[in-house]
């Protein structure tokens, strides 16, 4: 192994070389992992006061004693029922009433009077419209529409009726004129 070593200066022994190299490296790794550290990475010390949080503590312990007596009351009214055999007073005996029904309920029968006059007076009315009349109008309207304009209104329906008339007998007839084409061409050959 020694003869393999590479020192860096040039030596007479080689494995003289490499032993105390090697014994230098050791002495300095040994010296890193003993050495401390110059700068203080510690974080600070927590206050005592602030580990402890007394007010946290105290509002803990008012919670538990409100809860206890909370529970207390309870189990001392559940006892109570059972021992009463189940008897529970709970009814209100007073009823509620409002002070201000009456005039509500005045108020409510005015404005029912007077809704039922409004309309009373509508029904009876009779309308200004005059229906017949719009009719005439209309009427007279679209025939002069039909009078001025170019195409009359049906015009369209009966081009739709001749168009399926014509392509119908067309069809009938260039049939009838390729069997007539086709005797031609035997009686000729």
């Amino acid at each position: 192994m020694h003869r393999s070593y590479q020192p860096f200066k040039p030596v007479t022994n080689r494995y003289l070389q490499q032993r105390w190299d090697q014994s230098d490296y050791d002495t300095h790794r040994r010296k890193v992992s003993s050495a401390l550290p110059l700068v203080d990475t510690r974080g600070t010390r927590t206050p005592a006061h602030i580990q402890l949080k007394l007010k946290k503590l105290q509002l803990q312990d008012e919670r538990r004693s409100t809860i206890d007596r909370d529970n207390r009351l309870l189990a001392s009214r559940l006892a109570d029922i059972v021992c009463s055999k189940g008897l529970v007073d709970n009814h209100n005996q007073h009823h509620l009433r409002s002070l201000n029904a009456d005039k509500r309920r005045e108020e409510l029968l005015l404005v029912s009077r007077q809704n039922q006059a409004i309309y009373q007076r509508i029904t009876a009315r009779q309308s200004q419209y005059r229906r017949q009349l719009w009719l005439d109008d209309w009427e007279r309207a679209a025939c002069r529409h039909e009078n001025i304009s170019q195409f009359p209104r049906g015009l369209t329906e009966k081009q739709v009726e001749e168009e399926d008339n014509r392509k119908v007998t067309s069809s009938n007839t260039s049939a009838g004129c390729s069997k007539a084409d086709a005797k031609e061409a035997e009686g000729g050959a």
